[in-house]
């Protein structure tokens, strides 16, 4: 099963990464409808802030949540919570996801932001 070999990628994948309060682990999920964003601070095993296509902010603008478009506009909203909390840097984890497609257009979107991976 694809969702296994997921799993495994992201277990190896968030071994080499870990958020910090200096630096943060944002991580993606991306679902068949819908995309989600978590800022995570491994040191104290807290999530900081969160984003999603099931956030209010982003069914106002009234965009699909299922595409690249929706992703990158999605980035956006993200960096105005990370300036809001004054956080520049961050560790991007993509999950196990190929960094193509949604990721990679919400990647994107937060860094036109001004935010460093």
């Amino acid at each position: 099963m694809k969702f296994k070999g997921r799993g495994r990628r992201h277990k190896r994948i968030t071994k080499r990464i870990k958020g910090n309060k200096e630096r943060p682990r944002l991580v993606v999920f991306r679902s068949k409808k819908h995309f989600y964003a978590h800022l995570i601070d491994d040191s104290e095993g807290k999530v900081i802030t969160g984003v999603s296509t099931l956030n209010r902010e982003f069914k106002e603008k009234g965009l699909k949540s299922n595409n690249k478009e929706g992703a990158k506009i999605l980035g956006g909203i993200f960096v105005k919570k990370l300036e809001e909390l004054g956080i520049k840097k961050i560790s991007f984890d993509r999950a196990g996801y190929k960094y193509h497609g949604r990721v990679k257009a919400f990647a994107e979107g937060v860094r036109e932001g001004g935010v460093i991976f």
